[in-house]
């Protein structure tokens, strides 16, 4: 008998934490990570884009990239924040 024979009939779920789960749990935690992930990238560019905004000095040409990118940035976060509602929706559907 080898060791990892021996390790296979030894070891269970419980001996090495394995976490047990079901598939709506797991696809509501992965989504809660994305939108988590997507909105704070948007924040941060966000950020970045109305410092840039504030420092460049009146060049219309930066002006107009910060302005668009904060625009893009507040379009994905309301997309985010929509796609969370629905998925919170149906996902609250199928538990009940």
């Amino acid at each position: 008998m080898s060791i990892f024979t021996s390790l296979a009939i030894t070891l269970t779920n419980k001996d090495v934490n394995i976490p047990n789960g079901s598939a709506n749990q797991v696809l509501d935690a992965g989504l809660n990570i994305i939108y988590f992930i997507a909105g704070l990238v948007a924040v941060v560019m966000i950020i970045i884009s109305g410092y840039t905004l504030v420092t460049n000095g009146g060049e219309p040409e930066a002006v107009k990239k910060a302005r668009n990118t904060i625009l893009y940035a507040v379009i994905g976060l309301v997309i985010v924040f929509t796609a969370f509602a629905v998925t919170w929706f149906f996902i609250g559907r199928i538990h009940a």
